[in-house]
């Protein structure tokens, strides 16, 4: 048969301080509204000093003995303690776990690219775990696996710390590594004092001076371009003339 009404122990009950009649001590120590202490006095007493203030009475301290009390404004009271509690989340961090997988036989680009990402988790606060898998017969020469991952592992070190040594659990090899410290660990390679990745520098024009030449032309049978000399006038009649077909119809076949 179902109850009616919830047992006392229930938590809706019990959530939250108590509150002026709810608190059940004879005797309580007191902390007056402007903060400092009133010293240890009865219940009705602080009740009374509560009313003449128009604020409650919070049990703040039940554990303590006898239990702490304070005058305060119970929903004012309620709001700052849960600006206290969100400010406190914001200062923790979430473990998180990233796995990098690994192989007897990987390609050199391959591991550059998981060690690559492996900082940008450590340098983000996050745990890696390393793990290696033996395939068919490489389960008899476990140790090339070993130094895969010992080499893994020292070019993770200005980044991370391994927890424990690597580990061999049935075919496959593991090994947790922690970020260190952001005042011991070292920069992201990959990121520049602007955030960005390096551009290339950028190449200096092609002169117009010189015209390219084509090898393949002999030197004779390529056009000469004729180039006036510079004249003292501001506006040259002959600056603009082209000559080479000129020089053309006189050199003949």
């Amino acid at each position: 048969m179902s109850r009616p009404y919830p047992p006392r122990q229930f938590s809706f009950f019990n959530a939250g301080p108590r509150v002026n009649g709810k608190i059940r001590a004879r005797e309580v120590r007191v902390i007056g509204i402007d903060g400092k202490q009133l010293g240890i006095l009865s219940l009705g007493e602080a009740l009374t000093k509560a009313r003449a203030h128009g604020v409650d009475l919070v049990e703040i301290a039940p554990a303590a003995t006898p239990p702490v009390c304070r005058i305060v404004d119970y929903g004012k009271f309620r709001y700052e303690q849960s600006k206290r509690d969100k400010e406190s989340k914001k200062h923790q961090h979430a473990t998180k776990v990233k796995e990098i997988q690994l192989s007897v036989k990987i390609d050199p680009h391959d591991l550059g690219v998981k060690l690559g990402r492996a900082i940008d988790f450590l340098c983000e606060d996050m745990k890696v775990k390393i793990a290696l898998r033996f395939r068919g017969r490489e389960m008899q020469h476990t140790e090339f696996g070993f130094e895969v991952v010992e080499k893994f592992l020292n070019d993770l070190a200005p980044y991370g710390h391994p927890d424990a040594d690597p580990k061999l659990v049935g075919r496959g090899l593991n090994v947790m590594v922690s970020p260190l410290p952001r005042n011991k660990r070292a920069k992201n390679p990959r990121l520049t004092e602007g955030g960005e990745a390096p551009k290339p520098a950028a190449q200096a024009p092609a002169s117009d001076s010189h015209p390219p030449v084509n090898p393949r032309v002999s030197k004779s049978s390529q056009p000469v371009v004729f180039k006036p000399a510079p004249s003292a006038f501001a506006n040259n009649p002959f600056a603009k003339l082209d000559m080479s077909g000129r020089q053309d119809e006189e050199g003949g076949p």
